[in-house]
């Protein structure tokens, strides 16, 4: 944790915020400089200045929660869409060194101009791009797993229930609405 880091201390507590979703390993909360109405923050816990420094699991685990959030701004904000950004590097626009996507509730005609003006790349420059991110790129899909402890396992199946009626039918009884 960085001492300076204005997420590690919303997560450790000394620094006041307006938490939205918490739970182990994120914290979502209201921009206190907020785009648009119902823009939120949300960042890993642990500290990582940019989102290449968290493991891949992670990653997935932080983009499942915004696709949840935008979900929850879709349902509650009357919005008719989501931008879901990272500012990844100083560069890009990142101001504080802490990894976190920002999911910004979007109306049309709201003010908020996320356009570009399009770059005019020759044949030979589109090329050369294309050969270097391609090489890159060629060890894509060779993901960090996440290790599924023996024990853990173990533990779940000793958990099963152990009697004669089946564990799905039981569960699907507790369905409201379903027939038996």
């Amino acid at each position: 944790m960085s001492d300076k880091c204005v997420f590690c201390g919303i997560a450790d507590g000394s620094i006041d915020s307006k938490k939205i979703y918490e739970d182990d390993k994120v914290i979502a909360a209201l921009h206190p400089f907020p785009a648009t109405h119902g823009h939120m923050i949300l960042f890993p816990k642990k500290h990582f200045t940019i989102l290449e420094q968290l493991p891949d699991a992670d990653v997935a685990y932080i983009f499942q929660i915004a696709n949840k959030l935008s979900i929850a701004a879709f349902d509650t904000m009357n919005c008719g869409g989501t931008n879901i950004v990272v500012m990844n590097g100083i560069a890009a626009g990142q101001s504080v060194p802490h990894a976190v996507l920002n999911i910004i509730p979007r109306n049309e005609n709201d003010g908020l101009n996320m356009q570009w003006q399009p770059k005019q790349l020759n044949e030979e420059e589109m090329s050369t791009v294309e050969l270097i991110l391609k090489e890159e790129a060629a060890n894509i899909g060779e993901f960090q797993k996440e290790e599924k402890k023996a024990e853990e396992v173990k533990k779940k199946i000793e958990q099963l229930p152990s009697d004669d009626e089946n564990y799905l039918i039981r569960q699907l009884r507790r369905i409201p609405g379903w027939r038996r």
